[in-house]
């Protein structure tokens, strides 16, 4: 009956639309053999395309070892990006915005994954001790540098030097978006300089908090210039300052408990390993969505969000999925670090730039200026609290480290030009102050900081005598401040061991009966005894070879020696490795067992030697 009544030509498909006898042959009307239908697949192809020229760049800059030592690998990306973008230009015209670094992208796929490792791997002890300097240097001097730059370009811009008319409010935003130090272009090269481990997280701490406020800064300089001059009142300017902190409180708290959400959900995936990493990568997206839904810092939502789960996450996910985690994570930072560089070199080469020599110029002085004094003026007023204080070539490090990058640019992008008439000069000065600081500042600081002398990164692991002690020496700190009436950091941190031993590890990990109540300490001990188990291995694989070579020797033929087959293969030859086709093998021991167990595992491997030893020569007699 439907199909009688069924009038195709007035029929409308929700999907399709209304009937069009032409919909899908409306050029030929033969059967076609073959077809070249690159629109379809353009977005993904080109997508490959970027991921394997960033691949190449980075394989042909690693095989010459000269260049990568004296040459940032993103300046050498941005350089391949420029040339890219010459090509780009050469063949098809100007570059349309399609080609440039789109700030949405840039914010909602290409920054969560740098930022998730950085926060993932950061050193939590290290982080925190030095929390209060980080602090210092992210929330007040980036509020110092953005007011001091605009206030210096502003009377430079009285005396009609820049040749147009700029006002105060342009000045400022343009300002916050500048003056934010940029945590992209901080880890590419302060990884590569290797240096002490207090410069490093000082700077680089300071690079992801100060994100929080520089976006808070322009937002809310942003919504000053959508209000305009008649509608602005005194009381915006508190209302201002509330969004910025709320901005930076709020994220944090997102980050938090979505980073406890995580860990609770791994908890129950041991019946479906497959799904730990999918937690581990998901769940820190969402949080810095969520973070962005309400117009918060996704940057420190993400960061605490890894900060937090990641303690949990270890002692729930099995071995292969911290490796894939791992891996998987090291991998989409580094592409993304890579395809940003390459980016930023491509969107330089276009026709619609409004160069200002003066205008870059005052602003590339005042940056260096202004950060030097804020570096030197706070980190002189940090040393007065702090136990261990900063040296002096540590803070040159930190003044000249202040390198500006994709942030930046991204953020340039997002003025409107119809609200701000000069964003063409922002976006050009913009680039120009990223090139500056990251081809002069980052060409120069690895043979300063040689020059100087600056310490170096110490990788060497903490033996079980230096960790004792360092946890010997917390007590007695916490101790300390109980008795002098001022609990601080030591008081508090051992009060939140306390609380997360006693309520949280039996929340959010399985199996807390078992757990350790110091991991670092039974870290130190499975590593150990993993490495007595090596070893032991080792000896047993030694003493067993001669034998079994004599063994094999008077039963191999004159063929087979001249051949030169063994009969049996040496088991020093056999490595430890993780098979792909095995899903339910032994795990390796977690670093978190609790000590019986950890101590029945050297007395298992102890049994096992001593009968090696007892039945050995028996089979060298046999």
């Amino acid at each position: 009956m439907f199909a009688r009544n069924f009038d195709a030509k007035h029929y409308h498909d929700p999907l399709f639309g209304p009937y069009d006898p032409n919909r899908h042959y409306t050029h030929v009307r033969y059967f076609e053999v073959g077809k070249v239908d690159f629109e379809h697949v353009q977005a993904p192809f080109v997508i490959g395309c970027w991921i394997l020229i960033a691949g190449l760049a980075k394989m042909a800059f690693h095989s010459v070892p000269h260049m990568s030592r004296m040459v940032p690998e993103s300046c050498l990306l941005i350089g391949l990006g420029i040339g890219v973008g010459a090509l780009l230009y050469v063949c098809l015209g100007d570059i349309e915005a399609s080609h440039h670094l789109d700030p949405d992208t840039f914010f909602l796929y290409m920054l969560p994954p740098i930022i998730l490792d950085a926060g993932y791997f950061m050193p939590n002890r290290l982080f925190f001790d030095n929390l209060g300097t980080i602090l210092l240097m992210a929330v007040v001097g980036t509020i110092f540098s953005t007011f001091a730059i605009a206030g210096g370009l502003y009377l430079v811009g009285m005396t009609g030097v820049y040749g147009v008319e700029t006002s105060l409010l342009d000045i400022l935003l343009f300002s916050a978006l500048i003056s934010a130090v940029d945590p992209v272009a901080v880890l590419a090269v302060f990884e590569e300089i290797q240096v002490n481990d207090v410069l490093y997280i000082v700077v680089f701490g300071e690079s992801l908090l100060n994100d929080a406020v520089t976006v808070g800064l322009y937002h809310m300089f942003e919504e000053y210039m959508i209000l305009g001059h008649s509608a602005f009142r005194m009381t915006d300017i508190g209302k201002g300052f509330v969004k910025f902190a709320s901005a930076a409180v709020g994220g944090t708290f997102i980050g938090v408990v979505w980073g406890f959400v995580t860990a609770f959900l791994t908890r129950f995936t041991d019946k479906a390993r497959v799904m730990e990493p999918i937690f581990v990568f998901t769940m820190p997206f969402l949080a810095y969505l969520n973070a962005e839904i309400f117009h918060l810092s996704g940057i420190l939502s993400i960061t605490f969000c890894g900060l937090t789960m990641k303690n949990y996450v270890i002692t729930n996910v099995s071995t292969k999925s911290h490796t894939t985690i791992k891996y998987m994570m090291k991998m989409l930072a580094s592409c993304s670090e890579t395809a940003i560089f390459m980016l930023l070199g491509v969107a330089t080469v276009h026709n619609h730039h409004d160069w200002n020599l003066a205008f870059v110029l005052a602003t590339i002085l005042f940056c260096v200026v202004f950060r030097s004094i804020s570096v030197v003026v706070l980190t002189a007023f940090a040393n007065r609290l702090r136990l261990r204080p900063i040296a002096a070539v540590d803070v040159f490090v930190m003044a000249y480290g202040g390198l500006r990058g994709a942030v930046a640019f991204a953020l340039v992008m997002l003025i409107d030009p119809h609200l701000v008439k000069e964003q063409q000069m922002f976006l050009t000065t913009t680039i120009s102050v990223v090139y500056f600081t990251v081809f002069v500042q980052g060409m120069t600081i690895k043979p300063l900081v040689k020059r100087l002398g600056v310490e170096r990164a110490n990788k060497r692991k903490l033996t079980m005598n230096e960790r004792i002690h360092e946890r010997t020496l917390d007590h007695l700190k916490a101790g300390v401040e109980n008795i002098v009436g001022h609990p601080l950091t030591y008081n508090v941190r051992h009060r939140f061991k306390q609380f997360n031993h006693q309520y949280l590890l039996p929340c959010l990990t399985r199996g807390h009966h078992n757990r350790a109540r110091d991991p670092k300490i039974m870290e130190t001990f499975s590593r150990l005894v993993m490495m007595d188990a090596m070893q032991n291995y080792n000896d047993v694989t030694n003493m067993g070879q001669s034998s079994q070579r004599l063994t094999a020797s008077s039963s191999l033929s004159v063929s087979d020696a001249a051949s030169g087959s063994p009969a049996l293969a040496p088991p020093a030859q056999r490595r430890f490795s993780y098979r792909r086709h095995v899903t339910q093998d032994a795990q390796l021991p977690n670093p978190v067992l609790s000590a019986r167990d950890q101590v029945h595992m050297a007395q298992d491997m102890d049994a096992r030697l001593l009968l090696w030893l007892t039945v050995q020569p028996a089979v060298g007699w046999l």
